[in-house]
């Protein structure tokens, strides 16, 4: 199963480094059944991107809380697991799922998404505002969309020592 994680990028120097990638919480974001019930129309393409989002927005909940590097940069990381390490979360939003274990392997991981530096005025907005935005704040909920407009570069795991260094 493809999983999603929201992460920052001090996560990410800790996946360089020690060849683990904590998930917080043990919180991913995966195309689930209740997904695929909840659209009526769309193909798995379509439902990774919905997923991706999701998993975007709640990066932009744990850049709230602060990363030391790059504290206004999205970060998705995708990994590929076994189905039986995601458990769907059928009370919590429908595409949430819960690993076991709560951390990945750097041999899992299939991408990795980072915010692009034209994308972190508008990120820097939404980390602002994100929980106005989940109270139904309509400017905050604009902020944060301005924020999940931007694009996301991809980099291979292969190149992840590289990205940290640079930069």
């Amino acid at each position: 199963m493809r999983v999603y994680v929201p992460a920052t990028f001090d996560m990410l120097v800790s996946l360089n480094n020690d060849g683990v990638l904590p998930v917080r919480q043990g919180w991913a974001f995966a195309v689930t059944p209740a997904v695929r019930e909840m659209y009526t129309s769309g193909d798995e393409e379509d439902f990774e991107a919905i997923v991706f989002d999701e998993a975007a927005e709640a990066s932009l909940r744990l850049l709230a809380i602060g990363d030391e590097h790059f504290p206004h940069r999205r970060v998705v990381v995708s990994a590929d697991v076994d189905d039986s390490a995601a458990t769907p979360q059928p009370d919590t939003l429908e595409a949430v799922v819960k690993l076991d274990p709560a951390q990945l392997r750097v041999e899992d991981i299939a991408a990795v998404h980072v915010d692009v530096k034209e994308a972190e005025d508008a990120t820097r907005r939404a980390v602002e505002v994100i929980d106005a935005a989940d109270l139904g704040d309509p400017d905050a909920e604009i902020a944060v969309g301005e924020a999940q407009d931007h694009y996301m570069a991809f980099y291979d795991p292969s190149e992840l020592p590289f990205l940290i260094e640079l930069m």
